[in-house]
């Protein structure tokens, strides 16, 4: 009796679905034409105010979509705009309030290869997920390039809004 019923007892737990996650994932991703209109916008954005600087797009995992140095600006920029981003990706807020919100351990998150704790990354939302970010650098201060990077994604909120 006692075998019949830790038999039955395997029986339903082998027919229960496991816990696990999915073999396969779906994921919802920045494609490269948004990515450089975005990257444009922001470089656009930050010349009309005399700042000449560097946009990046990354994915969702961080991977670069759209690269842009404006003509002056300093070949640096490009690095710190990446890495502003990444931090975005990292923390899944705008690097502004990631900063703000890890102050007691800002300097040693400076030391993760990719990433920098300043001023200037915001997170890419498409149809109510998040697809990406942005970082810009170049501009005298973090808030001028986050304010760059907010006007090129006000600048295509119709279509970040109902991409498909």
């Amino acid at each position: 009796m006692k075998h019949r019923k830790r038999m039955a007892i395997l029986l339903i737990c082998s027919a229960a679905p496991l816990a696990t996650a999915a073999d396969l994932v779906s994921t919802r991703d920045i494609g490269m034409e948004l990515a450089r209109d975005l990257a444009s916008a922001a470089v656009i954005a930050c010349r009309k105010k005399g700042f000449q600087v560097s946009a990046v797009v990354v994915d969702r995992h961080a991977q670069p979509r759209a690269e842009l140095r404006d003509d002056l600006a300093s070949r640096f920029t490009l690095q710190i705009a990446r890495e502003k981003a990444n931090a975005v990706i990292m923390a899944g807020v705008d690097s502004g309030r990631f900063v703000k919100n890890r102050q007691e351990i800002r300097a040693e998150l400076n030391h993760v290869d990719g990433i920098i704790m300043l001023r200037g990354g915001l997170p890419i939302h498409a149809a109510g997920t998040r697809v990406g970010a942005i970082g810009v650098s170049g501009a005298p201060g973090g808030a001028q390039d986050e304010s760059c990077a907010k006007a090129a994604l006000e600048q295509y909120v119709e279509r970040l809004e109902f991409a498909d």
